[in-house]
């Protein structure tokens, strides 16, 4: 099969289009052909093995431990497990799988879904790590409420376009911040207000929130306080850039030690794969109340180009990868 591949850290074009053996799944796994897979940040820091500090923490020393990139996307299923229930080849699905940037893909039964007849193979693939972390950051961490004032910090982006929606669906007086380009698209999409971030600046203390959710990173931690009620939540999810030693494991540091300081709730967001959020988003969408954003689909072969557009921060909603 054709599958991308990664012998060493560094830019997008170390990574090349390899013939490499199919997956071999194991009982409690499904082989997935994938149609589509979705482009992260994640990806390109464990492209460039950044931050440095990652590298000790399981994804490769010298080199990445996981030759196949890529970790979510959508296909159909291919052949299942021994133990595998509930799932049968041909099913459609979406959900997290292991180098996903390949034409087939083994994925653990308990972190794929049966996707959403309303969605295409490209909008599916989007869903599963993006909209998950903003899941989980509002509901899980910020833990909002109907009524509560919102601000979603990088609105526009693969996260911020499902934590506009989501929180809306809570409820949530939502406000996103944004560039000029993109406050009609933030405020398409459910959020009440939008601030663009070129001429207004969000922490100056004239709103207050009760939950912001960072996606961002680049306003200090004592400012993103100033703009939180006196009981409010900050929720970091964002910060670090390519070359970084700590990057954003640095704030995320920083945010619990002053947690413990103050009254405002700091909390960092480290989103997990479960199979239960990812029902709770494919409802949503079948409910009406979330739907993927689309900035680009590149190529199979464009994979490199694709990673670059991501990685200048940039993009508008998803970036997709079309395989098959």
């Amino acid at each position: 099969m054709k599958a991308i591949v990664q012998e060493r850290f560094g830019p997008p074009e170390v990574l090349r289009m390899a013939d490499v053996d199919l997956p071999e799944i194991g009982a409690d796994e499904v082989l997935i052909r994938v149609h589509a897979a979705a482009l992260n940040p994640y990806d390109w820091h464990m492209l460039r093995g950044d931050p440095r500090v990652a590298r000790l923490m399981g994804v490769g020393l010298t080199k990445p431990k996981d030759r196949i990139a890529g970790v979510d996307g959508a296909g159909h299923v291919e052949a299942v497990g021994t133990n595998v229930t509930g799932l049968r080849p041909g099913d459609d699905v979406l959900g997290f799988a292991q180098g996903a940037f390949a034409e087939y893909a083994r994925a653990k039964a308990d972190k794929i879904v049966v996707k959403p007849s309303r969605l295409n193979f490209e909008q599916a693939a989007a869903i599963p790590m993006a909209a998950l972390t903003a899941l989980q950051g509002l509901v899980d961490v910020a833990q909002v409420r109907a009524g509560q004032r919102v601000l979603i910090n990088g609105a526009a982006g693969g996260v911020g376009t499902y934590a506009v929606q989501i929180a809306t669906a809570l409820g949530a007086e939502v406000t996103g911040v944004c560039s000029t380009r993109n406050i009609e698209l933030v405020r398409s999409i459910g959020a009440d207000h939008a601030i663009d971030y070129t001429t207004d600046d969000f922490t100056d203390g004239s709103s207050r929130y009760d939950v912001i959710l960072d996606n961002v990173g680049n306003r200090p931690l004592g400012r993103l306080r100033h703009a939180l009620t006196p009981s409010g939540t900050l929720v970091v999810n964002g910060g670090g850039s390519p070359g970084r030693v700590v990057g954003a494991v640095g704030g995320i540091a920083k945010a619990v030690i002053v947690n413990g300081l103050v009254r405002q709730r700091i909390r960092p967001l480290s989103a997990k794969a479960k199979q239960k959020d990812l029902l709770t988003l494919t409802g949503l969408v079948e409910d009406g109340k979330l739907t993927p954003v689309l900035d680009q689909t590149y190529a199979f072969a464009d994979v490199a180009a694709a990673l670059r557009h991501v990685e200048s921060g940039h993009a508008r909603g998803k970036v997709i990868l079309a395989i098959a």
